[in-house]
């Protein structure tokens, strides 16, 4: 089983609970291709701004992988870039949902090896795998 760290915003997460499917764009397949049944999910929201509110970063669920990738084109999530659709998908069901600031976590965390610019370790990125020790912590403090 592999575990994995997967990066979205506060609009995609409403996406992500009512229809119980993650998705990545084009650029991000060799990542996506990787993940297998029962993979588990650990969705993390970043850090956004809401008028003037600064809304901090968060584990808010981990999911489990119930199928297999594949493509899907239709627009169910809110793209950064005109045209994409987050056509390589997963199915997935929850596992454990529950909220945790993230910031707490980095000096716990073995993925996240530059404590003091830790958010390099989630640029660029959709997803990311995480060690099995970094899982059973967040697991447990959901």
């Amino acid at each position: 089983m592999t575990y994995w760290l997967c990066i979205t915003n506060r609009a995609n997460w409403k996406v992500i609970k009512e229809k119980n499917v993650w998705g990545v764009p084009r650029r991000h397949r060799n990542t996506i291709a990787k993940v297998k049944l029962g993979d588990k999910l650990v969705i993390y929201l970043k850090q956004e701004r809401e008028n003037k509110e600064v809304l901090e970063p968060r584990i808010v669920g981990i999911f489990e992988v119930i199928s297999e990738p594949y493509e899907d084109s239709s627009r169910i999530f809110k793209a950064h870039m005109p045209n994409e659709t987050y056509p390589l998908r997963v199915k997935i069901k929850p596992a454990k949902l529950g909220e945790i600031d993230f910031k707490p976590l980095i000096p716990k965390l073995k993925f996240i090896t530059n404590k003091k610019r830790w958010s390099g370790h989630l640029m660029g990125k959709s997803m990311r795998q995480i060690p099995e020790e970094d899982y059973k912590l967040i697991e447990s403090l959901l």
